[in-house]
């Protein structure tokens, strides 16, 4: 199913540099039917934002901040996504941003039968990671493979990846010892979709790698085999946990 997906940007809390990267992320999950970006347009933090909404049908919400230490952007945000939740317009969110204070949101709109997937930087507290169903780090979108890249930036995306840890082994370890057969294999696809389920910030270009396969077999603790799919097309990858993991 293709999803009809929402997406709520918090501007005052997300970087504006990497929202062609970000809705292209998005396209991949589902069409997403509204997108809209809240802020108070009157301060000059925001003005990177502006040249970048026209050319990715962002709509901005002006949201004056009424009282001082008070988010009113969260405020905004989250009585629109439940005006659309309830007008059945779509399936799906996707909440952009590091802030805690949507975790009661995806927490809601998951009640309701809907898919949230969450958008933040890596400082993003675990409570929201956790109540959405997918969470994606932003810091990974960014292309790093163009020319015109920084060495600054090549070395800040460099330390950014994260190391594989004996937790992040026995997770997958674990995962796979779930769904495996008398024979200890499980298909490669349901490893992932149930990482997913467990850790929703699971994902291998966190690690520095474009997919699962190449993360596995990097790890060294797992036999990976595959198998022609049922019309001989299609490969498919299944794995298993080495006796001596």
């Amino acid at each position: 199913m293709n999803l009809k997906l929402a997406v709520l940007i918090d501007g005052d809390n997300i970087p504006s540099a990497y929202v062609k990267e970000m809705m292209e992320e998005i396209a991949k999950y589902g069409n997403p039917t509204i997108k809209r970006i809240y802020g108070d347009w009157t301060k000059p933090t925001l003005a990177k934002w502006k040249n970048l909404l026209l050319e990715n049908a962002i709509t901005p919400i002006q949201q004056y901040g009424y009282t001082t230490g008070k988010n009113a952007t969260d405020s905004a945000m989250i009585i629109d996504a439940m005006d659309i939740l309830y007008s059945e317009k779509v399936n799906g969110f996707c909440l952009v941003s590091s802030d805690s204070d949507f975790t009661r949101l995806a927490t809601r709109l998951r009640e309701a039968g809907m898919q949230v997937i969450g958008i933040g930087e890596k400082k993003t507290p675990n409570p929201f990671i956790v109540a959405c169903d997918k969470f994606i780090y932003i810091e990974i979108l960014k292309d790093q493979s163009k020319e015109q890249v920084s060495e600054n930036e090549k070395d800040h995306a460099k330390n950014s990846v994260d190391k594989v840890t004996t937790k992040d082994i026995k997770l997958i370890a674990t995962t796979i010892s779930d769904l495996s057969d008398d024979d200890g294999w499980a298909f490669l696809g349901d490893v992932g979709s149930l990482l997913q389920k467990k850790q929703p910030n699971f994902d291998p270009r966190n690690y520095g790698f474009p997919k699962l396969t190449p993360l596995i077999k990097s790890i060294g603790k797992f036999e990976i085999e595959q198998r022609e799919g049922s019309s001989g097309r299609n490969k498919l990858i299944y794995v298993k946990n080495k006796k001596n993991n």
